[in-house]
């Protein structure tokens, strides 16, 4: 349907109200607002700035011949605009986000105010060391507590997110093999692996060789082992893994690949289900990241902003990429260039020395919690994510049997006949006040509806999530095809054509397009 912007001060096609029913489009205090280019009035500003002086350019030829483009709106019209969009956002502070794979929990509002604080907020990257040590300090003994949680004894504190992990470790793995003067260009990657694993070993210059899973989800075991030989560089394996289910045969398949002269990466996305519990370094892992924003409760999303530290074995540690913190009589420094000893990193993975904030955050955590809690956050998610699978597997078809871990799987079979699709039973969800669930992935499973409702959420949060898809699976299977197909009727948009928006989408607002659709 048309989703776009109608002209200024009439009702929008495809807005939250009917057409006629209100004269403005708006629906009480769910205000209809345009784009900010459309509130634009030449030469209205926010704020008197003097003329500029005339002055002669410097820029050979290429002063602007055109306006920049910008809108000209009044300070209270910005405001305004900025906060109405803002009301329009789901986030975790409005409600539970069941999104699988992901970790979107509660951020504790301690972290914030500590990542704020005098000293931390208003750090700069390139002041000197001695004038940073108490940044260094934290620093190092994030550090220290994330060796300690995993059983690792090195990690490196520079990347940036969870791929910018999976780079550094691979890009380990890879400086390893060539000390060794070997020639390994595979690297085996379960079926059901997060997308970026495989793209990160391509990325690396391997070839990447798919292993099934049996049927209880889990790695093959022969399979893999069948795929060894003196050329394999690496598995990069995730564990809980994307169905949400613990690998069981960890130390088979350590061995396995330590005995076929590779390495074993772990991608530790879902490390909130074992924090405290399970150390991945006993299980034989040479390198695994930390989602820092999934584990220690750091907000991410909308493209930021995360982090990504890796843990690496005794045999990876001397390859840990610059710079790294050290701590000795003089105090602590960042390590920049490479000194020579043991120590041979593969290069700088980026610019500074990785994400303070998610630092400060992550810390704060940690130290808030304990020991004792980060054990009982990572039991409390387990028992939320098998709460949802009991509590739905009778009228939701499980995908796999048994306990699960930190998410519940759940595919589309249950819909069979129905007419209802995974995406359509998603879309009814927005309209019942909640955000979707992760659809279609893993892409092992047909139709997948993927929840992980953490640690963070109550009981009563869960039971009134359990009964709003109870209903609408009655729903579904009670004929009533028309309500899914029309959902979400209450948000500010209805449900545009998808592939097409996709596959023609329009990225740049023009004047001249008003009243084309975002498909066109």
């Amino acid at each position: 349907m048309d989703v776009s912007q109608g002209r200024k001060g009439q009702p929008m096609a495809g807005s939250i109200s009917p057409a006629g029913e209100t004269f403005t489009g708006n629906r009480a205090l769910h205000l209809e607002e345009p784009l900010i280019f459309e509130l634009d009035a030449q030469g209205r500003c926010g704020v008197d700035l003097d003329p500029a002086p005339a002055v002669q350019d410097r820029l050979g030829g290429l002063k602007r011949r055109a306006p920049v483009g910008l809108p000209g709106l009044s300070e209270p019209q910005v405001v305004r605009h900025f906060t109405r969009l803002s009301q329009k956002n789901y986030g975790i502070d409005s409600g539970m986000y069941p999104l699988g794979s992901c970790t979107m929990k509660h951020n504790p509002r301690l972290n914030e105010k500590l990542a704020r604080a005098k000293g931390l907020g208003d750090l700069h990257p390139m002041q000197p060391d001695s004038t940073a040590q108490g940044a260094l300090e934290l620093i190092d003994t994030l550090a220290h507590w994330l060796k300690t949680i995993t059983a690792m004894p090195a990690v490196a504190m520079s990347p940036a997110a969870g791929a910018h992990g999976e780079l550094c470790g691979m890009m380990a793995i890879k400086a390893a093999i060539d000390v060794r003067g070997e020639k390994r260009g595979r690297v085996l990657v379960p079926e059901s692996a997060h997308g970026t694993n495989p793209a990160t070993a391509a990325a690396c210059g391997f070839s990447v060789d798919s292993i099934p899973a049996n049927a209880r989800g889990r790695v093959d075991l022969d399979a893999f082992k069948a795929k060894l030989g003196d050329d394999v560089a690496a598995i990069m394996l995730t564990n809980p893994n994307t169905c949400g289910l613990f690998e069981n045969d960890m130390i088979a398949i350590a061995e396995a690949i330590h005995d076929a002269g590779g390495y074993f990466y772990c991608d530790g996305a879902n490390l909130n289900a074992i924090m405290g519990r399970v150390r991945p370094g006993d299980l034989g892992i040479d390198c695994m990241h930390i989602n820092l924003h999934k584990t220690f409760s750091t907000p991410h999303g909308g493209g930021g902003p995360g982090a990504g530290p890796v843990v690496l074995s005794a045999a990876l540690a001397p390859f840990a990429p610059l710079p790294y913190v050290v701590h000795d009589a003089a105090g602590y420094r960042l390590v920049e260039h490479d000194e020579g000893g043991d120590a041979q990193p593969f290069g700088r993975l980026k610019g500074y020395h990785g994400q303070m904030g998610m630092f400060i955050r992550s810390l704060a955590y940690m130290l808030s919690h304990g020991a004792d809690g980060l054990r009982r956050a990572s039991g409390d998610a387990v028992l939320s994510a098998n709460y949802l699978l009991a509590s739905l597997q009778d009228v939701m078809s499980a995908s796999f049997p048994g306990p699960c871990m930190h998410e519940a799987l759940f595919d589309d079979h249950f819909l069979k006949d129905t007419g209802v699709t995974t995406l359509d039973f998603a879309k009814a969800m927005i309209d019942e006040g909640f955000h979707p669930m992760t659809m279609y992935f893993p892409l092992v499973v047909h139709g997948a509806l993927l929840m992980e409702p953490t640690e963070s959420e109550s009981k009563e949060t869960l039971d009134q999530y359990i009964a709003t898809l109870r209903a609408l699976c009655a729903r579904a299977k009670s004929g009533d095809i028309q309500t899914f197909k029309d959902a979400p009727r209450f948000t500010p948009r209805r449900r545009l054509d998808e592939t097409a928006a996709a596959r023609k989408p329009v990225l740049r607002w023009k004047a001249e397009t008003e009243g084309t659709s975002a498909a066109q």
